[in-house]
């Protein structure tokens, strides 16, 4: 990430965006500019507090009080937006908004005044996105990018857990301690700092012991603290290293500040360090969490990283605007896709090969469908994942598996892309897409279409895996006319293939006007 420039500026070629994070404790925008290399420079950034998360955790709903301070924030944010003539906005809201049952409601308001399309993104794409600008962050030949590294993000309302393998994501987690959340299920007032502290202490510990059956801290060689908590933490220590988005911290240096923050009631904690009696509120308990965290790694030092979820959303509209794909993150969308069709027990060989052939048929047929990566991504997915249904019955295990994948969180992929997996997967047999599908039928035409185009190509790589071909790359395509002809070296007998193809092709024919022909060699 750049600096700061001026508003007046303007380099030929660059595209203004925004980022906006409704989060439990404050409402912050970034507005930069993507150049035409890809740089990214800010312009602003905004922070105002406004506790929503308040409401939600202590009764389930968003306060009016809090939603009309949103509101007042979001239309202060619309003109400057419209001042500087932003092209692009992705505003996202997390865990006080997804979890508050006016949620709906809510959004709908901020729309209607703000015309603001705000989006509750899921537990794993806040992941996705944060893991995003730590990599930004880090230099590919880092600490962090070798052995078992733990990314750790306490927020308002949950804590995300990010393990890494040799720099790849092997595994995501949320625990639900976010500071808000715990400043409101234990309220400090009634006894002392300290004697609260204790109760945080272990209630965290036990929450962080429970989630050790999924992330074994105990392997964790190094980790990366994301938050604005431990940032303030990191700036007080006077932590610093060589890298421009990082600090590290030793365990010794943060240890003694914690004790020090935990002693101090909220108003001497403001007091002390300035700070405004909100950001106070949640100082310890999102220390404490940290500290939970890093008593349980192997690591002596902390790596405190400057670049939030934010920053990740600020990479992401850049790409969006320049056409580039976050490799990284689109494979550990396939790690998860994988991780997924494990755990339903699914023929990872065929899995694998549907998926090879899949992107094939996708890349060969690119000017038919005019889809670009992301969809390619989602087939790809879907062809990892459409027999999951097998789990819980051979019978229609196509629709088994549409259920299966829809209520699955895929790591990297949002709700609405996950749904659209759970399509193509559905649609890999039997009948294509019918009038009384209801769930197909309710989306809108756009996602329709696509899913259709990318059924027909999963239905032919699965009607094609399933006999003895086994080395999908060795085949071959050649149109002829109306007929794509598939030739399939070293195999002698098409016939459960052809017979496949008879059954399962009739949708391909339909989307793209070609019949296949299967040619022995």
């Amino acid at each position: 990430m750049q600096g700061s420039q001026s508003a007046a500026e303007n380099p030929v070629g660059a595209r203004t965006v925004a980022a906006i994070d409704m989060g439990s404790n404050s409402v912050r925008m970034v507005i930069a500019e993507v150049l035409s290399d890809g740089r990214i420079e800010w312009l602003e950034r905004l922070h105002r507090g406004v506790r929503l998360g308040q409401d939600t955790f202590r009764r389930g709903r968003l306060g009016n009080r809090s939603m009309s301070a949103a509101l007042a924030v979001l239309r202060d944010y619309r003109q400057m937006l419209d001042l500087y003539r932003v092209e692009k906005i992705r505003a996202v809201a997390t865990s006080a908004v997804r979890e508050a049952i006016n949620c709906d409601t809510f959004l709908d308001r901020v729309f209607m005044a703000t015309g603001l399309n705000v989006e509750v993104i899921s537990t794993s794409e806040e992941s996705s996105l944060t893991v995003s600008a730590v990599r930004r962050a880090v230099p590919a030949d880092s600490v962090v990018n070798r052995g078992r590294a733990l990314i750790a993000d306490v927020g308002g309302g949950s804590t995300l857990l990010i393990v890494l393998e040799e720099g790849e994501i092997a595994n995501s987690l949320s625990l639900r301690l976010g500071s808000v959340r715990l400043q409101e299920m234990f309220p400090t007032g009634q006894e002392s700092a300290d004697r609260s502290s204790d109760v945080l202490s272990r209630h965290i510990s036990k929450a962080v012991a429970a989630a050790e059956g999924s992330v074994r801290l105990d392997e964790i060689r190094s980790l990366v603290a994301v938050g604005g908590d431990v940032r303030f933490a990191a700036r007080k220590i006077r932590a610093a290293t060589a890298l421009q988005d990082l600090y590290c911290v030793s365990a010794a240096d943060f240890n003694r500040l914690v004790s020090a923050c935990r002693r101090l009631s909220v108003e001497q904690a403001a007091r002390k360090y300035g700070l405004p009696i909100a950001d106070a509120q949640t100082l310890t308990p999102a220390l404490l969490v940290y500290q939970s965290l890093l008593r349980r790694t192997k690591a002596t030092s902390m790596f405190v990283s400057r670049v939030s979820m934010r920053d990740g959303l600020l990479l992401e509209l850049a790409r969006n605007a320049s056409g580039e794909e976050d490799a990284q993150a689109a494979e550990g969308t396939r790690h998860s896709a994988t991780k997924l069709a494990e755990k339903y027990r699914v023929d990872r060989q065929h899995a694998k090969d549907v998926a090879r052939l899949s992107v094939r048929l996708f890349d060969e047929f690119q000017a038919d469908h005019g889809l670009g990566p992301r969809q390619r991504l989602l087939l790809e997915v879907a062809a990892l994942l459409h027999e999951v249904g097998g789990y819980v019955a051979a019978p229609s295990h196509h629709k088994h598996s549409f259920y299966l994948i829809r209520y699955s969180e895929i790591f990297g992929l949002r709700p609405r892309e996950i749904e659209i997996v759970a399509h193509i997967a559905r649609y890999h047999r039997r009948s294509g897409p019918k009038p009384g599908h209801m769930d197909y039928m309710s989306l809108p035409r756009e996602p329709r279409v696509m899913i259709s185009k990318l059924a027909a190509l999963l239905r032919t790589a699965d009607a094609i895996c399933r006999g003895q071909i086994r080395d999908v790359q060795s085949l071959r395509f050649e149109r002829q006319g109306d007929d794509l002809v598939i030739t399939v070296p070293g195999v002698n007998n098409l016939g459960l293939e052809r017979k496949a193809i008879a059954d399962k092709g009739a949708m391909f024919e339909d989307i793209y006007g070609m019949k296949i022909r299967l040619e022995e060699v």
